[in-house]
Order: structure tokens, then C-alpha cells, then sequence
């Protein structure tokens, strides 16, 4: 008991300390005692220190969290865990996991497959509405079994889902009753980059902990799509997710969401969903249970200035779009591949996530003009929107191209020479077969890379197929070899190489100057 106590007053030490410092001219009646034994030094303060705080801050938070803290919830979660998951956890790996037999009356051959074990997890959550509305992550709440909010004076409530939104992480839950404590978003007045900030939340299951720090920054990319993040110097651990982050007048600016770190633990840099995002999207789930996005059917990448300037396009920006689903919207409207988009209804775009933000906005049926950049010309093109699938159908669909098949040892035999380190031989039916090439693929197959190339360091290998160089379609190593000399008069640095893999194409600018 004794070295606890001690390790509190200890912090309390490390608390004062800056304080204490930047007053050590003045006197204010600090002691120092020193403990019996081995050396263990005690800071008592027989007079509190009295300063006036930083223009702007305030001189406590306690206002701030009396006043919204009844609005904060636990998040407590009932799930099953992922048996092949635990299949890779030391000691699980001979669990049997995976076919059982059915109680009685079980379907075809008594078997079914066994779900893992039931597991706990918690986050934050809080109240928007009287009637018992309540915002979280959908991390928090996805595989859900049962879901129990603690409120601030402990009542515990059961919980529904009432929508869910993988995109931004966003899902909105229910509890019956009324009358309940509620905050509101803040889509106006938003903080300055240095303004003071609170988190509320759940962190390791100590429900309604305050934490205090600043604006650090905005548009934060964390690898969200349609999420442009705040990061915040308010530390926030494990279990704060889902819970709101306050400006200095108690208005929600954000919903704590991801941390930066390298441990799993709290390093100081947050990132929250902006209060504005959060805004629309929870008012949609509350509507219709669902979020609905426009969609157009291309896969886009960044468009580079140094993809631009292999084209000559000096230092334009964009989204490049690498392929089109067959049949999708911008297949049916002319879209192609290595089309540079620019500009949506004329809003400019300058990376793939703009493009695809400003796609997301529109409705079914919807008519997009998309601005884009065909070889050396700027053309417009129409194309009606399609209703986005979810982040689940859009994985599956990028990871159901191309062929399963090993690629053979004994490549067809090349039929042009060396041509930027690689060597290309046609698709027929001899490559298909060595390098397991879909039916549809076409341009030059990859049979070999020297080392020092500068394919070779980007990460193309044997097997890839160049699709694409430039603006122009190839179908011959003399394809490849045209467009390299046609780029080298023109005094381009680079060219830019479609590269078709696993039934997905990427665009990557290959240097030219070796």
C-alpha cells in the first residue's frame, strides 16, 4: 500500500513539475522530505502554486466535463471470436476449430461449422438525441452478439444497432426509453490548429475518463477514403474509441477513432472523425439504417508529378484510372484506362481520394461530367452514377481477378530484345500457360528483369504484364520500344507503364535516362 501511495505523490511530482520550474524565483512553500531507508524523495505542498494560465486556456476543464461528461457512454460488447484468428495464437493452433457435430436434428451429414468462443471488448459511445440515439465506432460494434451501455450513473442499458457505416467507421445505436443527457455536433465554429480539446471516453474499461490537449492538426490521411482526419495531442488508449472529443464550450469537434503508435499504447497523437463528417453520416444511418454512395466502377490511383512529367503534362494532378469494370458505369460512358480525371462537375480533383469523394456525393442516376486527360487531349465525359457496393463487396471484387494458376518455370522465349531493364515477350497461348494468364489479359508478358533496372527496384517481376505505355495500348516488345524513343526525343524523363497483375493494373512512371 505503501508504494502506491508513494507512486501517486510521485506523480503528483511529475504533474507540478513544469509549474514549479518556471516558478523557481518565487516561494511557494515547497519542502522536501526525505523518507527513512533507501533514498525516496516526497514532494508536500504546504501553499498550491498560483499562476495565471496561458491566454486563451482555460484555468480547469471541470466545467467543461460536469457539464458533458452525463452524455458519455461505455460500450460494452459480446462477440465471438474469429477461430481463424486463433488458429495463429500460440498454443490454439491444434484447436478444433472448424467442423463439428450438430445437436440433433442438424442439417446435411450432422455437421455445421463451429463458431469460436465467446469474448468481451469495450469502447465509448454518447448520446446526440433525448430519445436515446448514441454514436460510436463501427469497430467497436461490427460483429456484435450483445451490446450493454453504461451510462455515467452506472445504469447499464441493452443496445441496438441501428446502422453502420464501414467507410468512415461510423455506427449509431438505440436504447429504449427517453429523457437522456445528449451533446450535439459542432459543424461551424470550428477549433483553430493549437485551440484546447477534451476526450471523454472508456480507455481500459475506466469509464468516463478526461483527458485534455490541442488542435494538432486537420486533413489528416490515415488510409481512410472518405475520412479526412483531426489528430490530437489529447491522449486517448484503447476503449476511447467511439467517444467525442469537446471544444472548450462543450460542443462535440470529433469522434476519437485511431491512435499512432508503435507499442499498441497511447503516444500522444489521436485521430478523431471530424464533427461534420460524423454529422451526415449518422443523420443518414438514423434515416435509412445505411449509407448510399455514388459510384462510377473504375479503379483510380494517384496521378503523380512524376507520372505528369513522363507525359509531358508537366505538373498536373489527378486520379489515374488503371481499369473499369466491365459492363459498370464508366465502361458504358468511354472511360479508359490510363484516362486522367481531373475535375468533377467541376470541382478539380487532385488525388484518387478526391476523385472518389466527390463521386460519393452524388445519387443513383445521378449525371457526372468528369473533366479528363487522354493523351494529349482534355475531353469531357458523362457518366450516370451507379449506387456504390459496400467496402466488403468492393474487397472481395478486387481480390477475385486473375488466374490462381503458379507461374511456370519455363516462360515462353522472349521476342525483342532488352527494353528498361525488362524483357518482353507477346501473350500467346505457350505464355498463358507458363505464367497462368487470364484469357482476357493482353499487351507484353514480363520473362525477365535485370537487376539494377529501375523496374526492377519499383517492384515489377516476372509474370507482369505491360498493358499499357503512356497513352497507347501494346501488343508488341516494338510497342514498348516505340513509345521509350518517342518520350526520349521529346526529352521526357520517364514513360508511364500499365502494369497488369493478378487481374489489376497500376500505373508506375519507369525512368528512361539508363
Amino acid at each position: 500500500m505503501t508504494s502506491k501511495k508513494t507512486g501517486y505523490l510521485l506523480g503528483a511530482v511529475a504533474g507540478i513539475g513544469v509549474a514549479a520550474a518556471a516558478l523557481a524565483a518565487t516561494d511557494v512553500g515547497l519542502t522536501l522530505a526525505e523518507k527513512s531507508g533507501p533514498s525516496m524523495p516526497v514532494i508536500r505542498a504546504s501553499t498550491a502554486p498560483v499562476f495565471a494560465p496561458p491566454p486563451g486556456a482555460p484555468l480547469s476543464f471541470a466545467d467543461i466535463f460536469e457539464q458533458v461528461s452525463p452524455a458519455v457512454v461505455s460500450v460494452n460488447v459480446t462477440s465471438r471470436a474469429d477461430a481463424s484468428v486463433l488458429r495463429q495464437i500460440p498454443g490454439f493452433e491444434g484447436l478444433p476449430f472448424g467442423i463439428i457435430p450438430r445437436a440433433p436434428g442438424g442439417g446435411e451429414d450432422g455437421e455445421e461449422e463451429q463458431q469460436g468462443p465467446t469474448q468481451m471488448s469495450a469502447g465509448s459511445g454518447f448520446f446526440i438525441s433525448a430519445d436515446g440515439y448514441i454514436v460510436t465506432n463501427n469497430h467497436v460494434v461490427e460483429n456484435a452478439e450483445e451490446i450493454k451501455v453504461v451510462l455515467k450513473d452506472e445504469r447499464e442499458l441493452e443496445a441496438e444497432i441501428v446502422g453502420r457505416d464501414e467507410a468512415t467507421d461510423l455506427a449509431v445505436l438505440k436504447v429504449k426509453g427517453g429523457n437522456y443527457p445528449f451533446v450535439s455536433f459542432e459543424n461551424d465554429a470550428v477549433p483553430r490548429v493549437g485551440d484546447w480539446v477534451i476526450a471523454v471516453g472508456n480507455p481500459f474499461g475506466l469509464a468516463a475518463t478526461a483527458t485534455s490537449g490541442i488542435v494538432s492538426a486537420y486533413g489528416r490521411d490515415i488510409g481512410e477514403t472518405f475520412v479526412d482526419f483531426i489528430q490530437i495531442d489529447a491522449p486517448i488508449n484503447r476503449g476511447n474509441s467511439g467517444g467525442p472529443t469537446f471544444d472548450i464550450y462543450g460542443r462535440v469537434i470529433g469522434v476519437n477513432t485511431a491512435i499512432f503508435s508503435t507499442t499498441g499504447g497511447s503516444v500522444g497523437i489521436g485521430f478523431a472523425i471530424p464533427a461534420a463528417t460524423a454529422d451526415t453520416i449518422t443523420k443518414q444511418l438514423i434515416a435509412s439504417g445505411s449509407v448510399t454512395r455514388g459510384y462510377i466502377g473504375a479503379t483510380i490511383q494517384n496521378y503523380t508529378r512524376e507520372m505528369a512529367e513522363a507525359q509531358g503534362l508537366g505538373d498536373q494532378r489527378g486520379a489515374i484510372v488503371s481499369d473499369t469494370v466491365p459492363g459498370g458505369p464508366s465502361a458504358r460512358a468511354g472511360l479508359q484506362p490510363g484516362d486522367v480525371v481531373i475535375s468533377v462537375n467541376g470541382v478539380a480533383v487532385r488525388t484518387s481520394s478526391e476523385l472518389t469523394r466527390e463521386v460519393a456525393k452524388a445519387s443513383a442516376g445521378d449525371t457526372l461530367r468528369l473533366e479528363i486527360i487522354r493523351g494529349d487531349a482534355r475531353r469531357t465525359i458523362q457518366v450516370r452514377s451507379g449506387v456504390r457496393p459496400n467496402e466488403r463487396e468492393l474487397a472481395a471484387n478486387d481480390n477475385s481477378g486473375g488466374s490462381a494458376t503458379p507461374r511456370g518455370q519455363n516462360p515462353a522465349q522472349p521476342a525483342a530484345p532488352e527494353v528498361l531493364g525488362m524483357t518482353l515477350a507477346p501473350i500467346d497461348d505457350a505464355a498463358r500457360r507458363s505464367f497462368g494468364l487470364a484469357a482476357e489479359v493482353r499487351g507484353v508478358v514480363v520473362t525477365a528483369l535485370a537487376s539494377g533496372s529501375d523496374a526492377a527496384r519499383k517492384g515489377l517481376r516476372r509474370g507482369d504484364v505491360i498493358a499499357r505505355v503512356n497513352s497507347r495500348a501494346v501488343t508488341a516488345a516494338g510497342d514498348v520500344v516505340a513509345e521509350v524513343e518517342a518520350a526520349r526525343k521529346a526529352g521526357r524523363p520517364s514513360v508511364l507503364v500499365g502494369v497488369s497483375r493478378d487481374g489489376r493494373t497500376l500505373f508506375l512512371p519507369l525512368d528512361i535516362a539508363q
